[in-house]
């Protein structure tokens, strides 16, 4: 019976705490499951020992059933031949037999209750390697997201918040200086170009003038410029 000592250890064994205290609850629970089967497996074969057992004391038990019905049967056509002695012979070797046969039948009832037994423990292992096996792939899955939320918070935990945050601020002061001098250079192109518009309309605005003055002098025959005087009239 040390097998199913061991299988009732099992049985009694909490999947969650075992993969809970090991290091890799991947391994762990294949493990169980391969520990499992084994225990199913040489369960099965205890039990199927038990059963042929079981069907031993069964056939011998039935045969002496049958011996006995056979001596009595004997005695009591002995009784109506009127062979008393007989009878009382034959009856003697009927009570030998029932003798034997009570005892085949507590060994019987003895082995059937065991057979039954164990038959019922193969299937409560049965039953929890079943359930073993539909965790199985749930377990997994806890444990790998475990190991990448682990993963995940051992390479957060590891950045140096700070350090970070001096790199960004340097960046940022860098691309603020950057813009600074692009609109200072933006600024002093546009200076220029406006000072540059400015004497190229003077400069447009004088040829104007003159090619006006050259056309009225024209006009009057004139071949001198007419001095303005300041302020503004003509002599």
């Amino acid at each position: 019976m040390g097998i199913f000592s061991r299988i009732s250890d099992i049985l009694k064994a909490n999947i969650n705490d075992l993969i809970d205290r090991a290091e890799d609850p991947e391994k762990m629970a294949k493990q169980i499951i391969a520990d499992l089967q084994k225990e199913v497996s040489n369960a099965t074969q205890a039990l199927g020992k038990a059963m042929a057992s079981e069907r031993i004391a069964q056939r011998q038990y039935e045969n002496a059933q049958r011996v006995s019905a056979d001596w009595e049967n004997k005695a009591k056509a002995a009784l109506n031949a009127g062979e008393v002695d007989l009878a009382k012979k034959v009856l003697s070797s009927k009570v030998k037999v029932d003798a034997d046969l009570e005892n085949y039948r507590q060994m019987y009832e003895q082995i059937a209750g065991q057979t039954a037994q164990l038959r019922e423990q193969v299937e409560q292992l049965k039953a929890k390697l079943n359930e073993a096996k539909s965790r199985q792939a749930m377990l997994i899955a806890r444990s790998q997201m475990a190991k990448t939320q682990k993963n995940l918070a051992q390479s957060i935990g590891g950045m140096n918040s700070s350090s970070a945050m001096e790199k960004f601020n340097r960046m940022e002061e860098k691309v603020a200086q950057q813009e600074a001098e692009a609109a200072a250079f933006a600024e002093i192109s546009g200076s220029n170009n406006s000072a540059e518009e400015k004497t190229f309309e003077q400069l447009q605005q004088d040829m104007a003038v003159d090619a006006e003055l050259q056309r009225l002098m024209a006009e009057m025959g004139q071949t001198t410029s007419v001095s303005m005087p300041e302020g503004g009239e003509t002599e």
